[in-house]
């Protein structure tokens, strides 16, 4: 099992800690709001109340034998700098620090910090792309200009197969995975749920109510929207 240490539980910190206990992994939590801990306490493998620039407080908690600390305090930089000068002092081996914007983020690099976090900048890029291109449900970017994104299955190429669509030799992109929508009957009613149906192949049938989750260099993913919607 990995064991991993959040540190700050706003909405962000919460979100980490709740997804990474629930997919098996050993969570510390750590938060100096008392209500903060009590939300979460019954989510994962420990909740702490403390001061997380209290050297001693870590140390108790056994930090440094952890694998990786995120340190998700959004509300105060400094107090998150001088966490991180102290899980560093204490030789915690992987950090990933919270920056919410470019100068904190130079400070960060400046520390030594490699893993940086900017939610606040990744859910503004999200925003703005399904702004500009309405097809598109979520955004992912990558380094050199590649991203991957959630698209509704453009209408030209709705009820196609994949192999006559051509993603990857028209526009190179590659096809990840398709989110489809089944209508299934619960407790006497229908109600629709969304499930992944794999690796595609090159006979599967795009659509037009499936997501494709697509990966490729923006101007190749804008262009394959702008042609077939």
């Amino acid at each position: 099992m990995n064991n991993f240490a959040v540190i700050g539980l706003g909405q962000f910190g919460e979100a980490i800690a709740k997804t990474l206990s629930a997919r098996g992994a050993g969570v510390l939590a750590i938060d100096i709001d008392y209500d903060k801990i009590e939300a979460i306490k019954e989510e994962v493998a420990h909740a702490v109340q403390l001061d997380a620039t209290d050297r001693r407080g870590l140390v108790a908690q056994n930090i440094s034998e952890l694998d990786a600390v995120v340190v998700a305090i959004g509300d105060n930089f400094e107090c998150m700098l001088l966490t991180i000068v102290v899980l560093q002092e204490l030789g915690v081996k992987r950090i990933m620090g919270r920056a919410a914007n470019d100068h904190q983020r130079i400070i960060l690099q400046k520390m030594g910090i490699t893993e940086i976090i900017s939610p606040e900048a990744t859910i503004g890029q999200s925003v703005a792309e399904q702004l500009l291109q309405p097809n598109i449900y979520s955004y992912l970017p990558l380094p050199d200009d590649y991203e991957i994104v959630e698209i509704k299955t453009p209408a030209k190429v709705a009820n196609m197969v994949l192999k006559e669509v051509g993603l990857r030799d028209k526009y190179d992109l590659n096809l990840i995975t398709i989110k489809r929508s089944y209508q299934k009957v619960r407790d006497g009613h229908s109600v629709q749920e969304e499930h992944i149906i794999g690796v595609p192949k090159a006979s599967t049938v795009l659509y037009a109510t499936d997501i494709l989750i697509v990966m490729g260099k923006k101007q190749d993913v804008d262009r394959f929207i702008t042609l077939n919607s």
